[in-house]
């Protein structure tokens, strides 16, 4: 059992009215929000690099929040988390672990994407019993091929935003074609939906750290995947120029009975380009 049972209160189902919670545990308050039915196992969201919780595509959490009690959460020194921001994946995955358990749960699925899937990673197999599932996008395993090269590839699409005033998620997460760009400028209104209460922006400090402990990782001893043994998704674009395309072809081999959905003419952000095809499949996902 765990401390979240059902009550007799109104289920939040939309991810831009969910309100902003905290819990504190280990010397650090963990910003969060939670919507869905509240009950059974909850869906962990571990976000991307530089994300809060208002990074999050209401188009990808609202569905999997009909029939699932969805949460997600600041890791320490991120938004409105307090303490500093860890500089390996490895600590990231420590921080989880004692904000779920700060929760009360002792069963979980894990939803992640880029940075998130790298802590994902390391909190499975540091604590095998406590995931049921587990949703690997836009991410990686430690010591694949080219993850060093992330911050390098960043700065450069950062630079880029900056020189046409748009939001770099609109290049490190979308093709340039028209399509990407239509579907970069469609995800980043998404993200605009909460207008009320929105999540303190990440501090520049806390964003070179993160990029940090991702270079770690990408020249770290490649961890032993076949000892992942929950049910496990994984999905890419094509054409991700953050963590390359080819690292969850990896991961799809190495994670024993893993499913893979790679999304054809996109990018890092290919499940929010296609949310209409992904929500669906994950959905089914963690329902089996």
């Amino acid at each position: 059992m765990n401390a979240h049972e059902p009550l007799n209160e109104p289920v939040v189902m939309s991810y831009a009215k969910a309100p902003a919670s905290a819990i504190s545990a280990g010397g650090v308050t963990y910003a969060y929000r939670e919507l869905g039915p509240k009950g059974g196992i909850p869906v962990i969201f571990f976000v991307h690099l530089a994300a809060t919780l208002d990074n999050w595509d209401p188009r990808i959490i609202d569905p999997i929040a009909k029939n699932h009690h969805v949460i997600t959460f600041d890791n320490q020194g991120v938004g409105a988390s307090t303490g500093r921001v860890p500089d390996s994946i490895e600590a990231m995955a420590d921080d989880a672990y004692t904000f779920i358990k700060a929760l009360g749960f002792d069963k979980i699925d894990i939803f992640s994407f880029s940075l998130g899937g790298m802590v994902a990673q390391d909190l499975v197999l540091k604590h095998p019993d406590l995931v049921r599932k587990l949703v690997l996008t836009g991410t990686g395993p430690r010591g694949g091929k080219d993850m060093d090269k992330v911050a390098g590839t960043t700065y450069y699409d950062m630079l880029r935003a900056a020189l046409t005033r748009s939001d770099p998620k609109e290049f490190l997460f979308f093709n340039r074609d028209t399509a990407g760009k239509q579907a970069g400028k469609a995800f980043v209104k998404r993200l605009g939906e909460r207008t009320a209460d929105r999540d303190a922006p990440i501090k520049v400090k806390a964003f070179q750290t993160q990029l940090k402990a991702i270079r770690k990782w990408g020249r770290g001893t490649p961890a032993n995947l076949s000892k992942i043994t929950q049910p496990t998704l994984i999905a890419n674009g094509d054409n991700d120029r953050m963590v390359p395309s080819i690292l969850s072809h990896d991961l799809h081999r190495r994670i024993n009975g893993s499913e893979l959905i790679i999304y054809p003419g996109s990018g890092h952000g290919g499940i929010f380009q296609f949310h209409d095809k992904f929500a669906p499949a994950a959905v089914e996902f963690l329902d089996r």
